[in-house]
């Protein structure tokens, strides 16, 4: 707590005898976010506003160092460049990726003040040449729009949308609260996030499944494409369709964060003389 004094105030013992903070407060979750990355990555500044999502550092993290161990099992090891779908107001995937990796980023999004916010992010940590953040101006695409001439990414990554509907986030959201025994209408506020953050008509399997065809129309655009999944169901699907469409391999990386279970779903169009040449070009 050192690095990160005005962490102090959120700090207490709890009834086992453990220090810890308030998870059903914010504040205290974003200051304890901004202290794991400046104590655990050399990131001085880190914010963005209030009504904005909040991302845990150690699950998006464990997103990274997965991948990373895809690229190397790929033979994929210089001149990284990473498209980061939905990079969001925090910014947090091209900031853990350059710290841990040194990785390029380019990230995307659909919204203007999360694009502001991120620029902010970029700017204040001298990250301006090796982050660069496009605009996503249709809402129903991923990668139409968004792919320049002569684009070729050694791997996209993303965190969909889960749910279908504003309503079914607030309920689940008012669902773990009472768990925590925190629920008032503000903490429920703070918690929902930016509509584009929480929810897409049709929830995460529409939104994957636009993705996945939408990466079938740029093959060669990059190595891999990757996404988390949170719903496993949604994985069956995923493998199906990717078979239609052409995929040459397919992998599911298991993810595991305490109790929390989750999974990326890799996938690649190229073939062995393609992927081959793409590392020797590299």
């Amino acid at each position: 707590m050192s690095s990160t004094p005005e962490l102090v105030p959120f700090v207490f013992v709890n009834e086992h005898e453990k220090q810890t903070v308030d998870f059903a407060s914010p504040k205290a979750v974003k200051t304890l976010n901004k202290a794991l990355l400046k104590e655990h990555y050399s990131i001085d500044f880190w914010d963005f506003p209030e009504t904005n999502l909040c991302p845990p550092i150690p699950g998006r993290v464990d997103y990274i160092h997965h991948i990373a161990d895809l690229l190397k099992q790929s033979r994929l090891s210089e001149n990284i460049e990473v498209l980061d779908i939905g990079t969001g107001a925090s910014c947090i995937y091209p900031l853990l990726g350059n710290a841990e990796y040194g990785w390029r980023f380019v990230g995307t999004d659909v919204n203007d003040n999360a694009l502001k916010s991120a620029n902010g992010i970029v700017a204040k940590n001298d990250l301006g040449a090796v982050v660069k953040l496009r605009r996503q101006y249709d809402e129903s695409n991923v990668f139409i729009g968004i792919f320049a001439k002569g684009d070729a990414f050694s791997i996209t990554m993303c965190n969909p949308p889960f749910y279908k509907s504003e309503t079914e986030a607030m309920e689940v959201t008012t669902r773990k609260l009472k768990g925590l025994g925190k629920v008032t209408n503000e903490v429920t506020r703070n918690f929902a996030g930016q509509s584009q953050e929480l929810w897409y008509k049709g929830g995460e399997k529409a939104f994957l499944h636009t993705y996945l065809y939408e990466s079938s129309l740029h093959k060669t655009n990059s190595f891999w494409y990757t996404s988390l999944v949170s719903n496993k169901d949604n994985v069956k699907s995923m493998q199906k369709s990717l078979k239609k469409l052409g995929a040459s391999k397919v992998r599911i990386l298991e993810m595991e964060q305490g109790n929390k279970k989750s999974r990326v779903v890799a996938w690649t169009f190229l073939s062995k003389k393609e992927q081959q040449d793409w590392i020797e070009n590299k």
